[in-house]
């Protein structure tokens, strides 16, 4: 049976992290509550937010109107903390997705196709199957301060238990280990399954999993095919921890890049989908794109049904290569 957007997971430590989840960075409101609730409804199964995307309430109404968490109270006010260091992520450039009108017409058909479930059975989802991620604000890396907006956090979401937190970027508001503390602390009260970081690099990962009493199952940072990882990666996978790639389209630059489409001709994939397989398809990665509209949604889940060989791989690991000088010759700064 092949993998779907529902089943596909990386396995970290004692966590079985979704490969492919749904971003919500600079995601609000009604937009985002929609896109989550028709994210879940298409087969996703791997949702992230954060306190500083001020979207957990938005967030915890579609988990809520899914079935997956309890009721949360309305509100048109953010929730938390300025989205000052939150990734721009991929919708910007969905106009500019050649090829996604194709596949997503097959998907309009049948939006559940990429997920493999029933209709019934993408309205409501089950908890134990929606693996939730939410992240501490920088701000917020005292004791007191961790403990305290985590809880808030999980008011918002509607939830009891958070799958994954994450420790937003590195923080100078506390030691490390003060922080990395709190947060096994939560976990030993049942308020989250498993503890990562985000945006650390390797020097800074190695202290983490040195501070932490419970395994760092995830480092979520910018990883696409015009920025490599190449040494986090080889880390990660080398310790047992999973790579989350945000802003896995580039910030809407891969839709438009005709070197990817090429390599998805004979798939019949787009250059989005190429970009989102050749990241799933590494061990260890997972990656979190974000869309509003259903047909972008669907098209970036509409990716286990291909295999990219070896040497295309390697061609889509060599797009990037050399990326910023043709960039700077187009804009005529050499």
């Amino acid at each position: 049976m092949r993998e779907t957007v529902s089943t596909a997971t990386v396995t970290a430590g004692n966590a079985e992290i979704p490969a492919l989840g749904f971003g919500t960075a600079r995601m609000t409101g009604d937009e985002c509550r929609r896109a989550v609730e028709t994210a879940l409804e298409v087969g996703y199964r791997h949702v992230d937010t954060a306190q500083m995307y001020d979207n957990e309430r938005a967030v915890g109404e579609a988990l809520a109107a899914s079935g997956v968490g309890r009721e949360v109270e309305r509100s048109e006010t953010s929730d938390g903390a300025s989205d000052e260091v939150a990734s721009r992520e991929d919708e910007r450039g969905e106009s500019a997705e050649k090829r996604a009108g194709a596949t997503g017409s097959e998907q309009r058909e049948d939006p559940g196709n990429a997920s493999g479930e029933t209709a019934s059975e993408r309205r409501h989802v089950s908890r134990e199957d929606v693996f939730v991620v939410t992240k501490v604000h920088p701000d917020n890396a005292a004791r007191d301060d961790v403990l305290e907006s985590t809880r808030e956090s999980l008011e918002r979401l509607g939830l009891e238990t958070v799958d994954l937190l994450l420790l937003h970027a590195p923080s100078d508001r506390a030691p490390l280990e003060e922080t990395l503390t709190a947060m096994n602390d939560l976990q030993d009260e049942g308020a989250v399954d498993h503890v990562g970081v985000s945006n650390f690099s390797v020097e800074q990962l190695e202290s983490a999993r040195e501070l932490s009493e419970t395994p760092i199952v995830a480092n979520q940072v910018k990883y696409h095919p015009y920025h490599h990882q190449d040494d986090l990666l080889e880390y990660c996978v080398d310790r047992d921890v999973c790579l989350t790639a945000y802003s896995p389209l580039a910030e809407g630059t891969v839709p438009g890049d005709d070197r990817l489409a090429e390599i998805g001709e004979p798939y019949d994939k787009s250059a989005s989908q190429v970009a989102l397989r050749w990241l799933v398809q590494q061990p260890g990665v997972a990656a979190i794109p974000k869309a509003s509209s259903r047909e972008h949604i669907e098209a970036n889940a509409d990716i286990f049904d291909f295999e990219l060989s070896a040497n295309e791989m390697a061609a889509v690991t060599e797009v990037g290569d050399g990326v910023w000088n043709r960039l700077a010759a187009k804009l005529g700064l050499h």
